[in-house]
Protein backbone atom coordinates (compact mmCIF):
# COMPACT_ATOMS: atom_id res chain seq x y z
CA UNK A 1 0.00 0.00 0.00
CA UNK A 2 1.04 3.59 -0.69
CA UNK A 3 2.26 5.01 2.63
CA UNK A 4 1.84 8.57 1.36
CA UNK A 5 -1.95 8.22 1.65
CA UNK A 6 -3.48 8.53 5.11
CA UNK A 7 -6.84 7.73 3.49
CA UNK A 8 -7.28 5.65 0.36
CA UNK A 9 -10.87 4.61 -0.35
CA UNK A 10 -12.52 3.10 -3.42
CA UNK A 11 -16.14 2.89 -4.59
CA UNK A 12 -17.73 3.51 -1.17
CA UNK A 13 -21.53 3.38 -1.06
CA UNK A 14 -23.97 4.08 1.74
CA UNK A 15 -27.75 3.95 1.83
CA UNK A 16 -30.07 4.97 4.64
CA UNK A 17 -33.39 3.28 3.94
CA UNK A 18 -34.21 4.01 0.31
CA UNK A 19 -31.88 7.00 0.08
CA UNK A 20 -28.52 6.51 -1.63
CA UNK A 21 -26.46 9.00 0.41
CA UNK A 22 -22.94 8.27 -0.86
CA UNK A 23 -22.38 6.95 -4.40
CA UNK A 24 -19.13 5.26 -5.46
CA UNK A 25 -16.82 7.57 -3.50
CA UNK A 26 -13.15 7.16 -4.45
CA UNK A 27 -10.68 9.54 -2.78
CA UNK A 28 -7.12 9.78 -1.46
CA UNK A 29 -5.85 12.10 1.27
CA UNK A 30 -2.16 12.75 1.96
CA UNK A 31 -0.49 12.89 5.34
CA UNK A 32 -0.46 16.41 6.85
CA UNK A 33 -3.05 17.71 4.43
CA UNK A 34 -6.15 19.83 5.09
CA UNK A 35 -8.83 18.33 2.88
CA UNK A 36 -12.03 20.34 2.55
CA UNK A 37 -15.48 18.97 1.75
CA UNK A 38 -17.83 21.36 -0.02
CA UNK A 39 -21.36 20.98 -1.27
CA UNK A 40 -24.95 21.94 -0.57
CA UNK A 41 -26.76 20.70 2.55
CA UNK A 42 -27.66 17.04 2.26
CA UNK A 43 -24.94 16.39 -0.33
CA UNK A 44 -23.36 13.61 1.77
CA UNK A 45 -20.33 15.49 3.16
CA UNK A 46 -20.60 14.30 6.77
CA UNK A 47 -21.51 10.74 5.80
CA UNK A 48 -18.56 10.57 3.36
CA UNK A 49 -16.10 11.79 6.01
CA UNK A 50 -17.38 9.24 8.52
CA UNK A 51 -17.25 6.37 6.00
CA UNK A 52 -13.64 7.18 5.07
CA UNK A 53 -12.56 6.80 8.68
CA UNK A 54 -14.56 3.72 9.57
CA UNK A 55 -16.86 5.66 11.92
CA UNK A 56 -19.70 4.41 9.70
CA UNK A 57 -19.53 1.12 7.84
CA UNK A 58 -19.92 1.35 4.07
CA UNK A 59 -22.49 -0.91 2.37
CA UNK A 60 -19.93 -1.65 -0.32
CA UNK A 61 -16.47 -0.56 -1.39
CA UNK A 62 -13.07 -0.81 0.26
CA UNK A 63 -10.28 1.30 1.64
CA UNK A 64 -7.72 2.06 4.30
CA UNK A 65 -7.38 4.85 6.83
CA UNK A 66 -4.11 5.30 8.77
CA UNK A 67 -3.02 1.95 7.37
CA UNK A 68 -6.05 0.04 8.71
CA UNK A 69 -8.92 -1.50 6.77
CA UNK A 70 -11.98 0.76 7.13
CA UNK A 71 -14.39 -2.19 7.19
CA UNK A 72 -12.64 -4.78 9.39
CA UNK A 73 -10.31 -2.64 11.54
CA UNK A 74 -12.46 0.38 12.32
CA UNK A 75 -11.75 0.07 16.06
CA UNK A 76 -8.02 0.57 15.43
CA UNK A 77 -8.78 3.69 13.38
CA UNK A 78 -11.18 5.25 15.92
CA UNK A 79 -8.42 5.37 18.54
CA UNK A 80 -6.39 7.65 16.28
CA UNK A 81 -9.17 9.97 15.16
CA UNK A 82 -10.35 13.22 16.81
CA UNK A 83 -13.93 14.05 15.79
CA UNK A 84 -15.40 17.51 16.33
CA UNK A 85 -19.10 17.83 15.57
CA UNK A 86 -21.10 21.01 14.94
CA UNK A 87 -22.90 20.96 18.24
CA UNK A 88 -20.98 21.86 21.38
CA UNK A 89 -21.26 18.62 23.34
CA UNK A 90 -19.23 19.26 26.50
CA UNK A 91 -20.55 19.97 29.99
CA UNK A 92 -21.63 23.56 30.56
CA UNK A 93 -21.49 23.35 34.37
CA UNK A 94 -17.86 22.12 34.46
CA UNK A 95 -14.80 24.31 33.97
CA UNK A 96 -12.57 24.02 30.91
CA UNK A 97 -10.03 21.91 32.84
CA UNK A 98 -12.73 19.70 34.39
CA UNK A 99 -14.23 19.02 30.98
CA UNK A 100 -10.84 17.98 29.65
CA UNK A 101 -10.14 15.76 32.69
CA UNK A 102 -13.48 14.04 32.18
CA UNK A 103 -12.75 13.37 28.50
CA UNK A 104 -9.20 12.19 29.29
CA UNK A 105 -10.62 9.61 31.73
CA UNK A 106 -13.13 8.48 29.11
CA UNK A 107 -10.18 7.83 26.78
CA UNK A 108 -8.38 5.99 29.63
CA UNK A 109 -5.39 8.29 29.25
CA UNK A 110 -2.58 7.17 31.59
CA UNK A 111 -1.42 10.57 32.95
CA UNK A 112 -4.65 12.55 33.02
CA UNK A 113 -3.26 15.74 34.56
CA UNK A 114 -0.19 16.11 32.32
CA UNK A 115 -2.37 15.28 29.33
CA UNK A 116 -4.87 18.02 30.26
CA UNK A 117 -2.12 20.58 30.86
CA UNK A 118 -0.57 19.76 27.49
CA UNK A 119 -3.94 20.26 25.77
CA UNK A 120 -4.47 23.59 27.58
CA UNK A 121 -1.01 24.80 26.58
CA UNK A 122 -1.38 23.66 23.00
CA UNK A 123 -4.38 25.96 22.46
CA UNK A 124 -3.29 28.74 24.84
CA UNK A 125 -6.09 28.09 27.32
CA UNK A 126 -4.17 27.91 30.63
CA UNK A 127 -5.35 31.32 31.85
CA UNK A 128 -9.00 30.36 31.33
CA UNK A 129 -8.91 26.79 32.63
CA UNK A 130 -11.08 27.56 35.70
CA UNK A 131 -13.84 29.23 33.68
CA UNK A 132 -17.19 27.40 33.39
CA UNK A 133 -17.79 26.06 29.88
CA UNK A 134 -21.34 27.47 29.90
CA UNK A 135 -20.01 31.04 30.17
CA UNK A 136 -17.64 30.77 27.18
CA UNK A 137 -18.13 32.61 23.88
CA UNK A 138 -18.74 30.60 20.71
CA UNK A 139 -15.09 30.89 19.73
CA UNK A 140 -13.86 29.64 23.12
CA UNK A 141 -16.35 26.78 23.19
CA UNK A 142 -14.97 25.77 19.84
CA UNK A 143 -11.43 25.96 21.15
CA UNK A 144 -12.41 23.76 24.12
CA UNK A 145 -14.07 21.23 21.78
CA UNK A 146 -10.88 21.16 19.69
CA UNK A 147 -8.72 20.68 22.82
CA UNK A 148 -10.95 17.74 23.84
CA UNK A 149 -10.50 16.18 20.36
CA UNK A 150 -6.72 16.41 20.67
CA UNK A 151 -6.36 14.86 24.15
CA UNK A 152 -5.61 11.36 22.90
CA UNK A 153 -3.06 12.68 20.34
CA UNK A 154 -5.00 11.71 17.20
CA UNK A 155 -3.26 11.46 13.84
CA UNK A 156 -6.42 12.47 12.00
CA UNK A 157 -8.89 15.26 12.80
CA UNK A 158 -12.46 15.34 11.49
CA UNK A 159 -14.09 18.74 11.70
CA UNK A 160 -17.77 18.89 10.77
CA UNK A 161 -18.59 22.53 9.97
CA UNK A 162 -16.44 23.52 12.94
CA UNK A 163 -17.00 27.28 12.76
CA UNK A 164 -20.77 27.42 12.26
CA UNK A 165 -22.12 30.27 14.40
CA UNK A 166 -18.73 31.73 15.36
CA UNK A 167 -17.63 35.33 14.76
CA UNK A 168 -15.10 36.08 11.97
CA UNK A 169 -12.14 36.78 14.30
CA UNK A 170 -12.68 33.50 16.18
CA UNK A 171 -12.92 31.70 12.83
CA UNK A 172 -9.55 33.14 11.76
CA UNK A 173 -7.97 32.15 15.09
CA UNK A 174 -9.40 28.66 14.76
CA UNK A 175 -7.92 28.22 11.30
CA UNK A 176 -4.52 29.40 12.48
CA UNK A 177 -4.67 26.69 15.15
CA UNK A 178 -5.58 24.08 12.53
CA UNK A 179 -2.61 25.11 10.35
CA UNK A 180 -0.29 24.85 13.36
CA UNK A 181 -1.60 21.34 14.09
CA UNK A 182 -1.12 20.32 10.47
CA UNK A 183 2.50 21.52 10.72
CA UNK A 184 2.97 18.87 13.42
CA UNK A 185 1.81 16.18 10.96
CA UNK A 186 -1.90 15.88 11.84
CA UNK A 187 -4.12 15.29 8.80
CA UNK A 188 -7.45 17.17 8.80
CA UNK A 189 -10.75 16.59 7.02
CA UNK A 190 -13.15 19.51 7.25
CA UNK A 191 -16.63 20.14 5.90
CA UNK A 192 -17.48 23.80 5.42
CA UNK A 193 -19.90 26.22 3.78
CA UNK A 194 -17.52 29.18 3.92
CA UNK A 195 -15.54 29.98 0.78
CA UNK A 196 -12.73 31.72 2.70
CA UNK A 197 -12.30 28.51 4.73
CA UNK A 198 -12.35 26.34 1.62
CA UNK A 199 -9.54 28.49 0.21
CA UNK A 200 -7.40 27.61 3.25
CA UNK A 201 -7.58 23.88 2.44
CA UNK A 202 -4.78 22.19 0.50
CA UNK A 203 -7.31 20.25 -1.57
CA UNK A 204 -11.08 20.15 -1.93
CA UNK A 205 -13.79 17.62 -2.70
CA UNK A 206 -17.08 18.92 -4.08
CA UNK A 207 -20.07 16.66 -3.42
CA UNK A 208 -23.60 16.89 -4.69
CA UNK A 209 -26.42 14.41 -4.04
CA UNK A 210 -23.90 11.86 -2.78
CA UNK A 211 -21.60 12.06 -5.79
CA UNK A 212 -18.06 13.39 -5.88
CA UNK A 213 -18.09 15.90 -8.74
CA UNK A 214 -14.57 17.23 -8.25
CA UNK A 215 -11.46 16.72 -6.16
CA UNK A 216 -8.25 18.73 -6.36
CA UNK A 217 -6.67 22.06 -5.53
CA UNK A 218 -8.65 25.30 -5.26
CA UNK A 219 -7.20 26.79 -8.46
CA UNK A 220 -7.92 23.52 -10.30
CA UNK A 221 -11.56 23.63 -9.16
CA UNK A 222 -11.88 27.21 -10.42
CA UNK A 223 -10.12 26.40 -13.72
CA UNK A 224 -12.26 23.29 -14.28
CA UNK A 225 -15.42 25.44 -14.50
CA UNK A 226 -13.93 27.34 -17.46
CA UNK A 227 -15.54 30.62 -16.46
CA UNK A 228 -14.58 34.12 -17.54
CA UNK A 229 -15.72 36.87 -15.17
CA UNK A 230 -16.35 40.59 -15.37
CA UNK A 231 -16.86 42.80 -12.37
CA UNK A 232 -19.42 45.53 -12.92
CA UNK A 233 -19.62 48.49 -10.53
CA UNK A 234 -22.08 51.33 -10.24
CA UNK A 235 -25.27 49.43 -9.63
CA UNK A 236 -26.50 46.06 -8.47
CA UNK A 237 -30.17 46.76 -9.11
CA UNK A 238 -32.59 43.97 -9.83
CA UNK A 239 -33.45 45.28 -13.33
CA UNK A 240 -29.73 45.38 -14.19
CA UNK A 241 -29.27 41.78 -12.99
CA UNK A 242 -32.27 40.70 -15.10
CA UNK A 243 -30.90 42.61 -18.12
CA UNK A 244 -27.57 40.76 -17.91
CA UNK A 245 -29.33 37.43 -17.44
CA UNK A 246 -31.36 38.02 -20.60
CA UNK A 247 -28.26 38.22 -22.82
CA UNK A 248 -26.51 35.32 -24.57
CA UNK A 249 -23.15 34.32 -23.07
CA UNK A 250 -24.10 35.25 -19.50
CA UNK A 251 -24.26 32.08 -17.41
CA UNK A 252 -24.47 33.64 -13.99
CA UNK A 253 -24.83 36.99 -12.27
CA UNK A 254 -23.85 37.26 -8.62
CA UNK A 255 -24.16 40.32 -6.37
CA UNK A 256 -21.27 41.24 -4.09
CA UNK A 257 -22.46 44.37 -2.30
CA UNK A 258 -22.55 47.17 -4.90
CA UNK A 259 -20.75 45.06 -7.48
CA UNK A 260 -21.88 42.34 -9.81
CA UNK A 261 -19.86 39.40 -11.06
CA UNK A 262 -20.95 38.50 -14.60
CA UNK A 263 -19.63 35.08 -15.63
CA UNK A 264 -19.80 32.87 -18.68
CA UNK A 265 -17.82 30.22 -20.53
CA UNK A 266 -17.76 31.90 -23.95
CA UNK A 267 -15.38 34.84 -23.60
CA UNK A 268 -16.47 36.61 -26.81
CA UNK A 269 -20.22 36.36 -26.10
CA UNK A 270 -19.67 37.49 -22.52
CA UNK A 271 -17.69 40.54 -23.68
CA UNK A 272 -20.49 41.41 -26.11
CA UNK A 273 -23.09 41.13 -23.34
CA UNK A 274 -21.08 43.44 -21.06
CA UNK A 275 -20.53 45.94 -23.93
CA UNK A 276 -24.27 45.89 -24.72
CA UNK A 277 -25.25 46.81 -21.14
CA UNK A 278 -22.45 49.40 -20.82
CA UNK A 279 -23.79 51.12 -23.95
CA UNK A 280 -27.19 51.46 -22.25
CA UNK A 281 -26.12 52.38 -18.70
CA UNK A 282 -23.12 54.28 -17.29
CA UNK A 283 -21.27 51.57 -15.35
CA UNK A 284 -17.69 50.62 -14.58
CA UNK A 285 -16.55 47.19 -15.76
CA UNK A 286 -13.30 45.27 -15.68
CA UNK A 287 -12.27 41.68 -16.25
CA UNK A 288 -11.38 39.89 -12.98
CA UNK A 289 -10.15 36.46 -11.93
CA UNK A 290 -12.99 34.01 -11.33
CA UNK A 291 -13.30 33.35 -7.60
CA UNK A 292 -13.96 30.08 -5.81
CA UNK A 293 -17.39 31.45 -4.93
CA UNK A 294 -18.23 32.06 -8.62
CA UNK A 295 -17.16 28.48 -9.43
CA UNK A 296 -19.01 27.07 -6.43
CA UNK A 297 -22.28 28.83 -7.36
CA UNK A 298 -22.05 27.49 -10.93
CA UNK A 299 -21.40 23.94 -9.68
CA UNK A 300 -24.26 24.10 -7.20
CA UNK A 301 -26.66 25.55 -9.74
CA UNK A 302 -25.74 22.92 -12.34
CA UNK A 303 -27.01 20.28 -9.90
CA UNK A 304 -30.51 21.69 -9.61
Amino acid sequence: PNTEWVIDVHQLNKRFGGKHVVKDLTLQVKRGEIYGFLGPNGSGKTTSIRLMCGLLTADSGSGTCLGHDIITQSRMIKRQVGYMTQRFSLWEDLTIAENLRFVARMYNMPQVESCVQHALARLQMQDHQHQLAGTLSGGWKQRLALAACLLHEPKLLLLDEPTAGVDPQARRDFWEQIHQLVDTGITTLVSTHYMDEAERCHRLAYLSQGELLFSGKVDELIAAQGLHTWQVTGGAHEHLIQRFRSLPGVEQVTSFGHQLHISGKDERLLQMAVDTVLAETPLGANKVATTLEDAFILLTRAQH
